[in-house]
């Protein structure tokens, strides 16, 4: 089977995978499949540039941020998390345009005291959320590469997965409402499916698999 053909079968799973609530399995096996569906489905939104940057959203970001001490991200870092959530999401250039207008030492000096205030659940992301153009959606897209146990990628695929969550609104509020219901269920498919071990975050990216991103929609 070529590559294309294998990307559009995985969209197709994704489609057919989504008519049922993974939220609601509690299947180790399902939830494992999904998050192992990850990187296919992303490759799958042809989408230019989504894939290499998702690898190092998910590999190189988080060693970086992990060795700087104190942990910190730099204006160009930041612009790519931007770039990447948008890709996976809505492609607003403004925003783009407004976080590389922020002061390269502001990014510093305020990502420092967001990394500082870990595991505070909302003031890390208030924090980041001061820089223009960065609200909590990209502020957890930072997050989630240096605490994804306490941050998960806040996006409206996965929010939309998740009973009792109401309207999906890019706010401070709705973030810490979405990200305490994965960090629950985290625990929960801990539990259930040791030794496996899995955080806020991984449940997010299983969710956004399951939905087979807007290729899917």
């Amino acid at each position: 089977m070529g590559t294309f053909s294998y990307f559009a079968k995985c969209i197709t799973i994704a489609r057919v995978a989504k008519q049922k609530s993974l939220w609601k399995i509690n299947s180790c096996d399902e939830w494992q499949a999904a998050w192992d569906r990850y990187s296919a489905i992303v490759r799958a939104q042809n989408v230019n540039g989504l894939a290499e940057l998702d690898d190092w959203h998910r590999a190189e970001l988080p060693r970086v941020l992990a060795s700087r001490a104190p942990a910190y991200i730099t204006r160009a870092e930041l612009e790519r998390v931007t770039v990447w959530k948008m890709k996976r999401g809505v492609w607003r250039e403004r925003n783009r345009l407004l976080v590389i207008g922020n002061d390269a030492a502001k990014v510093k000096t305020l990502s420092t005291k967001a990394f500082a205030a870990i595991p505070d659940p909302r003031k890390p992301v208030d924090l980041l959320s001061e820089l223009a153009g960065v609200g909590p959606a990209t502020a957890s897209g930072v997050l989630a590469a240096y605490a994804p146990a306490m941050y998960p990628f806040f996006d409206e695929l996965v929010a939309q997965q998740i009973p009792n969550l109401g309207k999906v609104a890019f706010t401070a509020t709705y973030y810490q409402r979405y990200a305490a219901a994965l960090r629950e269920r985290a625990q929960t498919l801990s539990r259930a499916c040791a030794p496996r071990e899995w955080n806020a975050h991984a449940v997010s990216q299983a969710l956004w698999s399951h939905s087979g991103g807007k290729a899917a929609q």
